[in-house]
């Protein structure tokens, strides 16, 4: 695999190719010497992978009739066909390709690749020359057509350094971006550092050769189920390390393309090989062509600081490093005291503030390793991806965008460098095999902060920042906000109200930054609702527990169900069902849930002198229609006397989910404790969510002997977590061993019906 073996693959196929069109040429035309045969695309260029298509133009001067070309080209196509050869091709005279390639991008891009095969090579050399002068001559006119077409492209791919299976040669960052950088290049409008991404293009483009294969069939999405094989076959030691040099590769593409189209933006109307006038701003820095540049003739090897302060007045300014600053910074980097200096430490907490525009910067400095050098600890990370369904950036550039939104929030703690900062390194312990990221983050952290200038009780903040920045989310998602001890247990890890609302920040931030399928307006309440619990405490007001629920209005029947009005949260419908408790009464709910087509967002039960009490937060399926009470309430007598058998109709729900095909998943975790709960065993159940999960695990729990007092349910994308507080049948917290039991019987029930 490489490139000359794409190029021998080109060869071998234009030498077939040849000697079949002029045989046909001979035997259908008249005047066999006036038609030729050329390759454009990427067969054009000679790169031709396994299952690619032969893009072929075939032109004629138009001499002859429109049915003998027709029999003739058949004629040379048909047996290639019958071979299985996928072909992509066009027929046309000269002045017909010119007409086309000003109406279709597709077509010019093409063209741009031409290659002579076979026939009037004169012909073919003309309409190359054609298609290469108009690109320049009306660049001004295509080049908004390619960003357009780019743009919609990325809208149907995304973004290749992110996603869990991408498109090698469509998404962001892929082969077609390369394809379009080498094209602006040709056009004259800007410089390109093709160089840069030379072997980006040549990994992605082996990658390609090892997806396709011996099939021969072009796929150029590297699914989840094949990248093993592709890591494989290309010697890396797993798909992890093969997925993080794609990454690698494609953010290499989308940085000089965001670069290129910056330059073009900048310069219109003008010629950019005319040196401009730069405009001092700083020490050493200039603007010049829209661009923070170095001054010319300024010294850096005197100057440690110059990389972060240039970095810093990029980002606030809202423009980008220029690459021959970033390429020079490289060359002639000077370390940085230890500490460092508190102005440039006032550098790198402006960089990170800035909001949006620093991505650009910070991706800037990162492409010529300035940020490892200036951060060893940032090597780790880099590019790292996370097969998590819930993430969509890898590690490091989900610190940044947490830093974004961190950005966002300064104004609402008093100490913001600590919280920027905090957002920027909060996942730095990500990656290390059999270590919890949170408690070796903080390990890293405590040193890094220290050299950043940070003093001893800042570095402690920081440090609690890190090692914490899971905690408010877990506990809000997981644990009764009602129960004093829930927030006693926050309190004491959190003990300072101002670390807390950093903390808190923080948590919106990381939150924000992952996106929907982990954060939403519900879990941001609960939060905060956590938050002002916690920060009551600290100012001396005793925690006490709220009232059981009530239910709304009298309760005249044994079983109650009412739809509740809920001004606040008119996206879910909120149901409250109010029943005399008994055995298996949630496991029969739950059952209810699933088989009504509601899919749970969040749930809370409490069970008080026999009576239970329980609000479902639900969303109805998209294509189901809304139960009425009566029809619930008839269900739900019919499932607790035994004549519904809820766990038929579930696994007939979950059979039709079994038709499609799903995305490998981390097997259930079940766990036990009594850290929390004042007298109740909490069992703890994390998985990938799917219909009929509470269900099979109130039903296990009851039928182990065991009373559930209250449980709280929640659905965070695709992540299920459920927490259930039992006791035994005395109403006493269940044994270490006999919680243990139990929370194994649930997990192997859970394993059962995946």
């Amino acid at each position: 695999m490489g490139t000359r073996e794409r190029r021998d693959r080109s060869n071998q196929i234009d030498k077939a190719l040849r000697v079949s069109f002029l045989q046909c040429a001979n035997e259908h035309l008249a005047k066999p010497e006036l038609v030729s045969l050329a390759a454009v695309g990427g067969y054009g260029r000679g790169e031709l992978a396994p299952g690619s298509d032969l893009d072929l133009l075939i032109l004629h001067d138009g001499s002859e009739k429109p049915d003998v070309i027709s029999g003739f080209v058949n004629a040379f196509l048909y047996p290639l066909w019958d071979q299985g050869r996928a072909i992509d091709h066009a027929t046309r005279t000269r002045s017909e390709t010119r007409e086309i390639s000003h109406e279709d991008i597709r077509v010019t891009l093409g063209l741009l690749d031409l290659r002579h095969i076979a026939g009037d090579l004169e012909l073919s050399s003309a309409v190359a020359v054609d298609s290469q002068e108009s690109w320049r001559k009306n660049k001004d006119k295509y080049l908004p057509k390619l960003r357009k077409s780019i743009l919609e492209r990325e809208s149907r791919s995304g973004e290749l350094a992110f996603l869990l299976e991408p498109d090698l040669k469509e998404a962001r960052g892929g082969l077609r971006d390369i394809n379009a950088l080498r094209a602006i290049e040709m056009s004259g409008a800007v410089p390109v550092s093709l160089a840069r991404v030379a072997e980006s293009e040549a990994l992605l483009s082996n990658v390609r050769d090892v997806l396709h294969g011996e099939s021969l069939k072009a796929r150029d999405q590297l699914l989840l189920t094949e990248q093993d094989r592709v890591a494989s076959t290309m010697a890396f030691a797993d798909a992890d390390a093969l997925m993080l040099e794609v990454a690698k590769a494609a953010r290499a593409v989308d940085y000089l393309m965001d670069l290129t189209w910056h330059r073009i933006d900048s310069n219109e109307g003008k010629s950019w090989f005319r040196k401009s006038k730069s405009q001092s701003i700083d020490k050493g820095l200039a603007i010049l062509n829209s661009e923070i540049a170095v001054e010319e003739n300024y010294e850096i090897l005197n100057d440690s600081a110059i990389g972060l302060r240039a970095a810093a007045t990029a980002a606030q300014r809202g423009l980008p490093l220029s690459i021959d600053a970033c390429v020079l910074f490289s060359e002639k980097f000077s370390p940085l005291p230890n500490p460092w200096p508190k102005p440039v430490l006032n550098d790198l907490v402006a960089l990170i503030g800035a909001g949006r525009s620093m991505i650009r910067v910070f991706e800037a400095l990162d492409q010529d390793g300035l940020i490892e050098k200036w951060i060893p600890e940032w090597s780790h990370v880099r590019f790292l991806p996370q097969r998590n369904v819930l993430h969509h950036h890898t590690v490091d550039r989900h610190m940044l965008e947490t830093a974004v939104h961190a950005a966002t929030l300064t104004r609402t703690v008093t100490r913001p460098d600590l919280l920027l900062v905090s957002a920027l390194f909060h996942d730095i312990g990500k990656g290390f095999p059999n270590k919890d990221h949170s408690e070796f983050g903080e390990e890293l952290i405590r040193p890094l902060a220290k050299r950043l200038g940070f003093d001893v009780k800042d570095c402690e903040t920081i440090a609690l920042l890190v090692r914490e920045h899971l905690l408010l989310s877990a506990v809000a998602t997981r644990r009764d906000l009602d129960d004093p001890a829930t927030i006693a247990f926050v309190v004491e890890k959190i003990k300072d109200p101002e670390a807390l609302q950093l903390l808190h920040a923080l948590s919106i931030s990381d939150g924000e930054a992952t996106g929907k399928a982990a954060w939403s307006d519900w879990k941001a309440g609960l939060v905060a609702n956590l938050v002002a619990k916690c920060l009551a405490a600290m100012a001396g007001i005793k925690p006490v527990s709220e009232p059981d629920l009530i239910p709304v209005g009298e309760i005249t029947e044994d079983i109650s169900i009412k739809f509740i009005e809920n001004p606040e949260n008119t996206e879910n419908i909120e149901i409250e069902i109010v029943a005399k408790d008994q055995t298996g009464l949630l496991s029969a709910v739950a059952g209810l849930m699933t088989i009504s087509r509601f899919n749970v967002r969040s749930a809370k039960t409490r069970t008080t002198n026999d009576i239970a009490v329980m609000r479902w937060i639900v969303e109805i399926d998209a294509n189901a229609a809304m139960p009425s009470v009566e029809k619930l309430t008839e269900q739900l007598k019919r499932a607790l006397s035994g004549e519904l058998d809820l766990g038929r109709k579930i696994d007939e729900r979950i059979e039709s989910y079994r038709k499609y095909p799903g995305i490998p998943t981390p097997a259930p975790v079940v766990f036990a404790a009594n850290d929390l709960a004042t007298n109740a065993t909490i069992i703890e159940v994390r998985m990938h969510d799917r219909p009929g999960i509470l269900f099979n695990v109130t039903r296990a729990i009851s039928r182990f002997g065991v009373d559930i007092k209250s449980a709280i349910v929640s659905t965070l994308g695709a992540e299920a977590f459920d927490t259930l507080y039992v006791t035994d049948l005395a109403g006493q917290p269940l044994t270490g061993e006999r919680a243990q039991l139990l929370a194994t019987k649930v997990e192997n029930i859970l394993i059962t019906h995946l």
